[in-house]
């Protein structure tokens, strides 16, 4: 089965986060008759697997996720949004970029690679979970965990997502920026409006801050990160009446930012512009990924020239995009990359890929591990 055909097998079986709906059953049969030892870890509601051919290292790891976004409204996709149906030179389907097309494609790469290199050195790995597109909390990051307690590690990571912006392979993501979101509540002082001297209004309180976070910037960003941003994202306050001035506010807001800060630093940060304002407020913080970015190294130039030799693009190296769940894995001292599908359609109705993308993206996989794993490579 070539990989278009397997993505069009894993597209069909409706694998909503965080549901598997047999997905990693099927990915390891196919990595099973490769000589693949498998690990099934399921935590809570969400199934992962680690599959493992070779027992040295260096250990290359090829990285994904099962589990989709719900499709929305099925009757405003042109075809069924799990039928994977091909119209002229596309392949429509919930989870066709983001990413069982990535998956199909690596699959199928290490099927040609172990076929051509039985006895490569080091180690080939997967570890694929259902839990990437909701909570995470179950999913890469516990694997990662459990796999550190035993003392084993991966060297290199390469992630499927779709990391392609305008064509297949015109950008890789080599690190991501942080995510942190502060859930905040600014205390005012309830009262008529048309007495405003003897209210306190909480609305106001929360311009003066933003204004002092966005008059000038976090910072400069640096070589691998543009600069931190900030945006609000929601904001309740009301008396429930319309002449009154409410005397609470809750509200949430997230940065994005670079490796100039730590998220304890920028919550610092944070707390002294709350503080030099004088208001009374409290916060809680959420982090949901710390920045990392793989410097310039064996990595990165595998994958640069494996998607050059393929495509003739030499790819943008980025960090860019949100989250994935490289920050569950670069923790661990593994270089981590992304290179997948163009993403112009993901998470979209009629979400869709170029069908001839998939087999140029087997082709760059394998060529990453030839890159990296055969005896002929320059590591």
């Amino acid at each position: 089965m070539d990989a278009v055909e397997l993505t069009r097998q894993l597209i069909r079986l409706p694998s909503v986060t965080p549901e598997d709906y047999g997905c990693q059953t099927l990915i390891g049969s196919r990595l099973e008759a490769l000589g693949f030892t498998l690990e099934h870890m399921r935590f809570e509601d969400v199934d992962n697997l680690w599959a493992r051919r070779g027992n040295d290292g260096p250990v290359l790891c090829f990285a994904g996720h099962t589990d989709v976004v719900p499709p929305g409204p099925a009757e405003q996709w042109s075809v069924d949004p799990f039928a994977a149906d091909v119209q002229g030179e596309h392949l429509i389907g919930r989870g066709a970029a983001d990413m069982k097309a990535g998956l199909a494609a690596m699959i199928c790469a290490c099927e040609e690679f172990v076929r051509e290199h039985p006895d490569h050195p080091g180690s080939l790995a997967f570890l694929i979970t259902s839990d990437e597109e909701g909570a995470a909390d179950n999913g890469t990051l516990k694997v990662m965990e459990t796999l550190a307690k035993r003392g084993e590690r991966i060297d290199w990571c390469v992630i499927g997502e779709p990391s392609s912006e305008h064509v297949l392979g015109d950008t890789v993501r080599i690190g991501r920026r942080g995510s942190l979101t502060g859930l905040m509540t600014i205390r005012g002082v309830q009262g008529h409006v048309a007495y405003p001297l003897q209210a306190n209004n909480p609305m106001n309180s929360l311009a003066q801050f933003i204004n002092a976070v966005t008059s000038s910037p976090m910072d400069a960003g640096n070589a691998h990160f543009p600069p931190t941003t900030f945006q609000m994202v929601n904001v309740h306050c009301d008396a429930g009446a319309p002449n009154v001035v409410p005397g609470e506010l809750n509200c949430r807001f997230n940065f994005r930012y670079s490796t100039e800060w730590t998220h304890e630093t920028l919550a610092a940060r944070i707390e002294e512009i709350l503080s030099t304002l004088g208001l009374d407020y409290e916060i809680d913080w959420r982090l949901a990924g710390r920045p990392f970015v793989t410097e310039t190294g064996a990595l990165s130039n595998a994958v640069s020239r494996a998607v050059e030799e393929v495509t003739g693009i030499e790819p943008e190296l980025s960090t860019s995009g949100g989250t994935s769940d490289g920050r569950f894995i670069a923790p661990h001292g593994v270089d981590v990359v992304e290179v997948g599908p163009v993403n112009k359609t993901i998470h979209k109705i009629n979400e869709e890929i170029l069908v001839a993308d998939i087999p140029r993206l087997q082709k760059i996989y394998q060529r990453i591990a030839e890159n990296l794993l055969t005896k002929s490579s320059h590591r």
